[in-house]
């Protein structure tokens, strides 16, 4: 008999702690690179098409340009030129109480129209309407304007027509200055309360059934389960509707510029249609980019205080 001897299994041993994380860190560098790359676009845009054209108009602002001479250093007159300018105050006063009115009109629309589309109605409906209301959206604000425009106008209008045969005297839509603003701000408005439409129906659909139901328990029906359960839960898509359409109403253009030509005399004139004219009408650079300047600030200021106000009013599930 032959004696074979059977050779000794030895354990695995593991990797070295050294080894370990020098894998893991070239893992987490190859992670990090594709990262990057994926985001490289995104940072690139946002810097060519945002952070230069700021700080671009921030210097701008410092100098006296007209495009034909070459630019000289004026410091900050341009400054106390759009302080002194009376055009240039009313149409930050235009822009502010057109940003109130407007803002809290479309807000109030669709949150309304989102609460009647998420009751009881078969889903081909509900997707009718969320359809409907959200098209003048993706249409061009000049096109929109233009048409508008045909429409209330004193003379000829459709809805001066349409009041004529319920006896009621022409309306000066569009040439009164106590009507212009509200007519500009009824023209945004159906354009861009399909945005906040959308926000308030997706905020509605995350709101658990379960609440609603254990507060009709309770006895909170209609409006009082609104007001103490719906809108508690839908304050942070509150708080994104409102950030979006005061930023996007405080640059208001299109609609005052095609409707009215920021008249009667400056009743509809806004900031960024003073930029315009300042900078492509009367070629004085330097003042419509002190103004944007001053617009930037504005903009930030409002949507800061939003921010600082939203830790009180705003409620996280």
């Amino acid at each position: 008999m032959t004696n074979t001897r059977i050779p000794a299994v030895r354990p695995k041993q593991p990797p070295a702690p050294r080894a370990v994380a020098s894998r893991r860190s070239s893992r987490d560098r190859g992670t990090r690179l594709l990262a990057a790359l994926f985001l490289a676009p995104t940072i690139v845009g946002i810097v060519v098409f945002t952070v230069v054209p700021i700080l671009g108009s921030v210097l701008l602002s410092l100098f006296h340009w007209n495009v034909i001479d070459s630019p000289s250093f004026a410091g900050a007159a341009n400054y106390r030129a759009v302080f002194g300018d009376s055009t240039v105050l009313v149409s930050f006063r235009n822009t502010l109480v057109f940003m109130v009115l407007a803002v809290a009109l479309q807000l109030l629309i669709a949150l309304v129209l989102a609460l009647a589309v998420n009751g009881r109605m078969p889903g081909w409906l509900r997707s009718v309407f969320r359809s409907a209301f959200f098209f003048p959206l993706v249409l061009s604000a000049a096109s929109i304007s233009v048409v508008m425009k045909y429409l209330f106008n004193q003379d000829f209008g459709v809805v001066n027509w349409l009041l004529g045969l319920l006896g009621i005297a022409p309306v000066p839509w569009l040439t009164s200055e106590n009507s212009a603003m509200a007519t500009v701000i009824l023209v945004y408005v159906w354009q861009q309360f399909g945005f906040s439409f959308l926000l308030f129906v997706g905020g509605l659909n995350n709101i658990p059934k379960e609440i609603h139901e254990a507060a009709s328990l309770d006895g909170a029906t209609g409006l009082r389960r609104h007001l103490s359960v719906t809108l508690p839960l839908l304050s942070p898509t509150l708080l994104v509707a409102s950030v979006v359409g005061i930023i996007n109403a405080l640059q208001v253009f299109e609609q005052p510029y095609v409707l009215t030509a920021g008249g009667p005399g400056d009743a509809t004139r806004t900031v960024v249609m003073v930029i315009y004219e300042s900078a492509f009408e009367q070629l004085r650079f330097g003042e419509a980019s002190a103004v944007g300047v001053l617009l930037f600030v504005l903009i930030m200021a409002v949507t800061a205080l939003q921010f600082r106000l939203s830790r009180r009013f705003v409620h996280y599930q």
